[in-house]
């Protein structure tokens, strides 16, 4: 058997094949040339921030599920599914029912009182100045755990495909995401994401199909072949569909079950709180039309997840153990690209691998927009300038220079973890930062009219110290700190932290008149859409 799989790995396309090449400078070249029909478009912050705020929602939708589908949905899922079975998953539900979070609670608010990013929500009626400053430290941080993990993805994808190093490849990616980041803005990283996601949906829908097919069309035939399989990358895997592969006694020891909440909570709490996914609802002209663009995103974000069942299930099932091996040890980043050459040959290796590198430059361009934005918007012209612009166009200006720090720190930590980290389980990270520091305040500020300066600050610097702090001390932080926290997701002691935090800060303190009296206007804005900020012409 291991012969077999030797020879078919052997048989995998060699990178730099003109097919591969074809379809990724194809792609790099249709980006390329929407970034200049964009960049001729940006006249002004809103244009440049927001896309002019006008984006339909239909439109709207599909970027927010192409920033959403991002290399941990479409190559780490893929891998930890067919690694770990149901608790892989896991990544998939948490994933999708987060976006009723979203919908519900943060996106009519959000557009309502905001202006470019989650912090103009938190200033409406707080004291500008520390609630800025604190938000764009906990803008950038979430940015860039989730940059990494689309680095490294990057990385795998475009070693394989063109044949260029991991280094090289995470490096071209991070100059070609600053190139659609500093000339197109909003507009170009926006259309660049409903591309990626329109292909993205096709390249699920026929790796499907392929692997319905292996398995003569039949949905029993399919979850029987699940039920009898042994490879899961584990020694432990005696039954993918049974939970407790990864977070279960067998594998973990008796915080299994506690690191699987801990998950849980972090991916349905956390995408109300990303930085990249707020400032989406920014592009669109009104609030209904940002309610209509989440309804939009969920379908397809929704059918996404579903299909991940079968080229998840369907790699552990079809693949042997020496197909996703790297260096000796099971890649998961590239158990969909695999799969995809098996059941489709060369061809269709080439359009996977170009559609996960579409998916990751996407997703890349989306995180670096809003963390530059943040910063500028933020930090510089709110903090530093105390609100007012000191030249024309110095706001995006500071932008563009912030996109090259955050692309250059993103880059280099993704080069020193390398191409054997799941990106999946470091967008886990990312979401258990967001959950724990963003959330607490967004929610509060928005429903509790007692809800004070203070105790936003309380909660954002508390939640994100504890996020950064327990992931450091868990078994995925530096070896010298010893791996004290039994946890690999820290959600379920930092999110608690980040609402207490938030809520000791604000009881603890002298009631805010001036914060308590916006409540009641805030809460007009934010439900009518009165006095919010409206679309511009181009």
């Amino acid at each position: 058997m291991l012969a077999e799989a030797a020879a078919q790995v052997a048989a995998q396309p060699k990178a730099g094949s003109p097919i591969a090449l074809t379809m990724f400078f194809g792609f790099v070249g249709l980006t390329l040339l929407i970034t200049f029909w964009a960049a001729k478009k940006n006249t002004g912050a809103s244009a440049y921030f927001a896309a002019g705020r006008s984006i339909t929602g239909w439109q709207n939708g599909l970027a927010v599920a192409g920033d959403y589908m991002s290399a941990a949905s479409f190559l780490g899922i893929s891998g930890a599914i067919c690694l770990n079975g149901y608790d892989g998953f896991m990544y998939s539900v948490g994933f999708l029912v987060a976006y009723i979070t979203v919908l519900l609670v943060v996106a009519e608010p959000l557009r309502n009182a905001g202006k470019y990013t989650m912090a103009d929500l938190l200033a409406y009626r707080l004291k500008p100045r520390p609630v800025r400053a604190m938000a764009s430290l906990s803008t950038l941080t979430v940015s860039t755990f989730y940059m990494i993990a689309q680095m490294v993805g990057a990385g795998v994808i475009i070693e394989k495909l063109i044949g260029a190093s991991f280094h090289v490849a995470v490096i071209g990616v991070g100059v070609l995401m600053l190139v659609y980041v500093v000339f197109g803005g909003m507009l170009a990283t926006t259309w660049v994401q409903i591309i990626k996601a329109i292909l993205l949906m096709i390249g699920a829908f026929m790796l499907s199909f392929l692997v319905l097919k292996h398995h003569g069309y039949s949905i029993v035939n399919f979850f029987d072949s699940i039920s009898a399989a042994t490879y899961a990358g584990t020694e432990a895997a005696k039954n993918l569909l049974e939970p407790g592969l990864q977070y279960g006694k067998a594998v973990k020891g008796p915080w299994g079950p506690t690191d699987f909440l801990s998950l849980s909570l972090a991916l349905v709490l956390g995408t109300a709180g990303l930085p990249h996914i707020l400032v989406r609802f920014y592009t669109v002209p009104d609030a209904k039309t940002a309610r209509s663009s989440v309804v939009w995103a969920m379908a397809i974000i929704g059918i996404f997840y579903i299909l991940t069942t079968f080229f998840g299930f369907g790699a552990a099932t079809i693949l042997q153990k020496a197909q996703i091996l790297s260096d000796g040890k099971p890649n998961p980043n590239m158990v969909a690209p695999v799969l995809a050459q098996f059941l489709g040959g060369e061809l269709f290796f080439a359009f996977i691998s170009a559609v996960a590198f579409a998916t990751i430059l996407a997703v890349v361009a989306g995180l670096t927009m809003s963390a530059s934005a943040s910063f500028a918007h933020d930090f510089y012209s709110n903090v530093i300038h105390h609100g007012k612009e000191n030249r024309p166009g110095q706001e995006v200006k500071v932008a563009r220079i912030t996109a090259f720090v955050v692309g250059a720190v993103s880059i280099s930590i993704a080069i020193y973890l390398g191409p054997s980290v799941n990106a999946a389980f470091l967008v886990g990270l990312a979401f258990a930062v967001a959950a724990s520091a963003n959330l607490p305040v967004i929610v509060l500020s928005v429903f509790w009219k007692r809800f004070n300066t203070t105790g936003a600050t309380a909660g954002l610097s508390v939640g994100l110290a504890s996020a950064i702090i327990l992931i450091l001390l868990s078994k995925n932080g530096p070896a010298f700190l010893g791996h004290p926290f039994p946890l690999e997701n820290p959600g379920i002691v930092s999110i608690p932290l980040g609402f207490l935090a938030a809520y000791l800060g604000t009881i603890l303190t002298k009631r805010d008149p001036e914060a308590e009296a916006k409540f009641a206007e805030l809460t007009v804005r934010a439900h009518t859409g009165l006095g919010a900020e409206k679309a511009v012409a181009h």
